[in-house]
C-alpha cells in the first residue's frame, strides 16, 4: 500500500482509485490525530457519503489538508477546518480526494 504525505502525489493515488496511507504532520488535528500518526484513506467516489466531522484529505485554496468537514452548504460545498476551530475555507466535492477509514 502506498504511504504518502499531504500532497499532490497522495491526491493522484486517491483519484486513481487507490486506498492509501497518509502520514500528516503538525498539531492541528490533536487530539483526534497526533503528528506523524498514519491513517488509512479511501478514495471518495460518487457513492461516498460525506458528513460533518468526517476527516478527509482535500485541497483548499491551493493547500492539501488532512482535516475535518465542519459544515456542509447546499449538499455539495464543504467547509474544512482543523480540530481547534480554525476554518481553512470552503471546497467542492471534487477537491475532497479521500476520507479517513482507519487510524493506525
Amino acid at each position: 500500500m502506498f504511504v504518502g504525505r499531504e500532497n499532490k502525489i497522495s491526491a493522484d493515488k486517491l483519484q486513481a482509485g487507490e486506498t492509501i496511507t497518509i502520514i500528516g504532520l503538525g498539531q492541528s488535528m490533536t487530539p483526534i490525530l497526533k503528528s506523524g500518526q498514519p491513517v488509512i484513506v479511501a478514495p471518495v467516489t460518487a457513492e461516498t457519503v460525506l458528513s460533518k466531522n468526517d476527516i478527509v484529505f482535500c485541497k483548499v485554496a491551493g493547500h492539501y489538508y488532512l482535516h475535518k468537514i465542519s459544515a456542509i452548504r447546499n449538499g455539495n460545498t464543504y467547509q474544512i477546518s482543523n480540530n481547534h476551530g480554525h476554518a481553512n475555507g470552503w471546497c467542492s466535492r471534487r477537491c475532497i480526494y479521500g476520507v479517513v477509514i482507519e487510524k493506525l
